[in-house]
């Protein structure tokens, strides 16, 4: 396919600067630089000169006195230009005025766009890679350089990197592609552009391409910031660049760019400086798989999605901060040549060590099952098994078997160590077999429940990009519906028809059929990743949790050492993560008879039933299961009684529990010792206490401070920390154990996450301490050590609210509030500007309010008194917005947004 420019592309045009008034845009950054074109390509002669218009802030940096560590070589794609950049080049000039690293930023007009010159001459990708090297030579720079680049921005931007290897220093990309496979089809937008007849109409003759590109902005672009970018591209003389961009898309290995396009592409794959992805995944054109590829290539690339941006992320997301905070923490020098490798000597080979490595203070999850294998014993139970046909009790011996058969299956199928398996089967004895044969095969699961709902699961299983996926019907049915990546496995056979439907390449039985004589590959070791576990998406979108296998090992010894869980004892698990955990463990474990999406759906008589299934000893179940088993007791027979007085320990955790609910539920069990402890999913056991502690820690004078709820004290492996909050509501101080100050919750722990998945930023922010080699965890939680060296809990970070008397936490009003007659539930948000924000406390009545509205004179009397602070207003909604997977996490920042609005005149509707 030869490439042809639009014949009005061919009027030539003088570079200039922009108008003046462009928001954001600094006349001083910009300069025109004459660049001597090098090789004669598509009849373009050496010699000939060009005009560039960049922006750059060099001089700027000259009159600081400051010596740049580096160059920031920053290339738009299409139909943008280098006002895509303004923000970094504003942010990089901010910092060195601030004693920080100074970093010069280079951001170019490409040829034919924005303000450089209009040549007149088809300028394909290859000859852009050439353009941006005649450029760089004739502004002398020799590094070191990292480029930024953005739509086909980063492709050139990338084919020059992989051509200067001597001058690297690294790459970074916002949404771009590097290869487009020969089985998918090109991005639908870019189809439509290609079309027989649409090209120079969408994309010259019109401004349809560039007004369609401008439309992609999250939240929508200001009219100014979108008269900007339509600034150089006013006429269609001006707009033959855009064209050219477009028909040198190369659909397939016959285009002219083809081979340039794949020569950059493989190149990436030797690249070996740092690298860094900011990516928008609601992209219309670069979907994530094209992020995918690009990972693929540079393995050791830090990536950040970030949920909500999409093709113009330099507008919807601050990436300029991103990226000068990746630069502070990457070297800024040129990679050295990897050296020749020195040919081995001759030497009879080692024999192979046919001993698995594994971490004996912690046995790999799957430790009980090859222990245990002969054993008839019972391992799990389900209480509700698929066909309603009564409680399934599963052996040991079963278990192991068909874990290894499924493992082996998979294995028979494609599936490989590090593959990504998405699990969307829900709590069974299927899940648990299928969890550990993926484990046990090295394959990485990927968990989100669908407590998530459709669209948080959604979003979670499509940031996770899994090779595979296992799932129910109903799992399968969304992952059809909803273009879910990754090979079908149905739990269940399904006719050939549904099969077909919903693209389903194997059942479960086929795997074990597969997998018959269990030939399986060598184990992963303790430092593999396991599994990305996504959070419940309480407090913003679900953020996958990646555990490696000796973390997973380590949360299961905590669990042992705390609670004393382990060989032969029963365990009910009304809560996912502690059934998974069972047989790692070497419990018995049974999850109760519920929809485990709907936490208050759970009944006292099914934990009864549960326990007596397997003669429990312990018992965990989740805040909003344990509300309603207390409220359901009424319906206990006399041998549900005495099955539940045969526990000896009860614990509730996932959201904060009151004295009052766990008191009714130990009295429903008075032979357990009752706890609550404190964790999340990046660490799942941090600190605990009992009800009797509880109780201790409210009668204590050493407790008496900033209030909150006890968490008690942290668990033999942990460590917690307090980093103090300023006047801004921000955690700034250094990690310390002083009593009664309030601040962020820090800690560290064997069992504390690895990392975040596709979430750079996010991971940075949480562990920027490292003490002694230990990995601190930024948990997001506000709270406190009292002088006993006990944790409280007084809210998300989040939800701190900064008001003319200093900072207010949500959760000591809240209790303060929950405790007086006629209320259920209360939460405390802030409205108005940071620094002067209003107090507004939002109340649940009992009975239910009809209506929302303001509360009464006596109940806004009852508030203001015993919270001891300014309240603006008191209001009574039927019901909380809560999160789904908890049915208990106020979702604070949904109803501060909704308080503003009713103080503001807006309807009186439910939040």
């Amino acid at each position: 396919m030869s490439y042809r420019l639009p014949r009005t592309a061919t009027a030539l045009a003088p570079a200039s600067v922009p108008p003046s008034g462009l928001p954001g845009l600094d006349p001083e950054w910009s300069r025109i630089v004459d660049v001597v074109e090098s090789g004669p390509h598509d009849g373009a002669d050496a010699g000939v000169s060009h005009a560039w218009h960049l922006l750059d802030n060099g001089e700027q940096l000259a009159a600081l006195g400051v010596e740049p560590v580096g160059t920031v070589l920053c290339v738009h794609g299409n139909p943008t230009w280098s006002y895509l950049w303004r923000d970094l080049v504003a942010q990089a000039t901010a910092a060195a005025a601030a004693g920080r690293p100074a970093w010069r930023v280079i951001a170019v007009d490409q040829l034919d766009m924005g303000f450089s010159e209009r040549t007149g001459v088809a300028r394909p990708l290859a000859r852009r890679v050439q353009d941006l090297d005649d450029l760089t030579r004739g502004l002398g720079l020799t590094g070191p350089v990292v480029t930024f680049g953005h739509d086909w921005g980063g492709v050139v931007s990338l084919g020059w990197a992989v051509d200067h290897p001597d001058r690297l220093a690294g790459v970074m990309l916002l949404n771009t592609a590097i290869h487009q496979s020969a089985t998918e089809d090109i991005p639908a937008p870019l189809r439509l552009a290609l079309a027989r007849g649409m090209l120079s109409a969408g994309t010259v003759l019109t401004p349809a391409f560039l007004d369609t590109t401008l439309a992609l902005g999250h939240p929508a672009l200001t009219s100014e910031v979108k008269n900007a970018y339509r600034a150089p591209y006013r006429t269609a003389t001006r707009r033959g660049g855009i064209g050219g961009f477009v028909a040198d898309i190369p659909v397939d290995a016959r285009h002219d760019s083809h081979a340039e396009l794949h020569r950059i592409a493989e190149s990436l794959r030797s690249l070996t400086v740092p690298a860094l992805m900011l990516w928008g995944p609601r992209d219309p054109i670069f979907s994530d798989r094209y992020l995918d590829d690009l990972i693929d290539r540079l393995p050791h690339a830090a990536v950040h999605r970030f949920e909500g941006a999409g093709h113009l992320i330099a507008e919807d997301v601050d990436y300029a901060g991103a990226a000068l905070a990746w630069l502070a923490a990457s070297p800024a020098e040129p990679a050295e040549p990897a050296p020749l490798a020195e040919p081995a000597p001759l030497a009879e080979p080692a024999p192979l060590d046919e001993t698995p490595r594994v971490d004996l203070a912690n046995p790999p999850l799957w430790h009980y099952l090859d222990e245990l294998r002969d054993s008839d014993e019972t391992a799990l139970i389900d209480m509700a098994p698929a066909g309603g046909a009564g409680p399934r009790v599963v052996t040991w011996r079963l278990l192991s078997r068909r874990v290894r058969e499924i493992a082996a299956g998979l294995h028979q199928i494609g599936v490989r160590r590090g593959d990504r398996v998405s699990l969307l089967v829900p709590p069974s004895a299927d899940l648990t077999a299928v969890l550990y044969a993926c484990i046990r095969l090295g394959a990485i699961v990927v968990v989100a429940d669908a407590g998530l709902g459709l669209t948080g699961l959604t979003r979670a299983v499509r940031g996770a990009r899994p090779d595979h996926v296992i799932g129910a019907l109903p799992g399968l049915m969304a992952a059809r519906a909803l273009g879910w990546p990754g090979q079908k496995i149905s739990v269940n056979r399904l006719p050939a028809a549904s099969r077909r439907a919903l693209g389903v390449s194997f059942a479960l039985a086929d795997l074990i059929s597969l997998g018959r004589d269990e030939e399986l590959p060598e184990p992963p070791q303790p430092g593999d990743v396991a599994a990305v576990l996504f959070t419940s998406g309480s407090t913003g979108p679900a953020k996958g949790v990646v555990y490696t296998h000796g973390q997973l090992s380590a949360v299961s010894d905590a669990l042992h050492r705390q609670y004393g869980v382990g060989r032969g004892t029963g365990l009910v698990a009304g809560f996912a993560p502690f059934a998974l955990l069972g047989p790692a463990l070497g419990a018995r474990s049974v999850t109760p008879d519920m929809d485990v999406t709907a936490p208050k759906t759970l009944t006292a008589v099914a934990v009864a039933a549960a326990v007596a299934a397997i003669d429990a000893t312990v018992v965990f179940l989740s805040p909003a299961a344990l509300a309603n088993v207390v409220a359901t007791q009424g319906e206990l027979t006399p041998a549900d009684h005495d099955a539940l007085a045969r526990v000896t320990s009860f614990l509730s955790a996932g959201a904060p529990v009151s004295e009052p609910l766990l008191a009714s539920a130990a009295a429903l069990m008075p032979g357990a010792s009752a706890h609550t402890p404190y964790g999340m999913t990046e660490g799942l056991l941090m600190t605990d206490i009992s009800l009797d502690g509880i109780r201790e820690a409210a009668r204590d004078d050493a407790a008496r401070g900033p209030g909150g709820v006890c968490v008690g004290r942290p668990t033999a492996t942990t460590r917690v920390r307090i980093s103090a909050l300023d006047e801004t509501g921000a955690a700034v101080g250094a990690l310390s154990e002083a009593p009664q100050v309030t601040g962020e919750i820090v800690v560290s722990a064997p069992h504390v996450k690895d990392h975040y998945d596709r979430l750079w930023l996010t991971d940075l922010a949480a562990t920027r301490e490292v003490t002694a080699g230990e990995r601190w965890h930024r948990t997001g939680d506000v709270g406190h050590l009292d002088a006993a060296g006990r944790l409280w809990v007084e809210g998300r970070l989040p939800h701190v609210i900064t008001t003319a008397h200093g900072v207010v936490t949500p959760v000591g009003p809240e209790l303060a509030v929950s405790a007086l007659a006629g209320v259920d539930r209360a939460a405390t948000v802030g409205v108005g500007p940071a620094g002067t924000q209003q107090v507004v406390i939002v109340v649940e009545t009992v009975p239910p309010a009809a209506r929302v509205g303001l509360a009464d004179a006596e109940l806004a009397r009852d508030v203001r008194a015993v919270t001891g602070q300014p309240i603006a207003a008191v209001l009574v909604v039927p019901h909380l917005p809560t999160d789904i997977r908890h049915n208990s996490k106020i979702d604070r920042t949904r109803l501060a947004g909704w308080a503003h609005g009713i103080l503001t005149g807006a309807r009186l509707t439910q939040p």
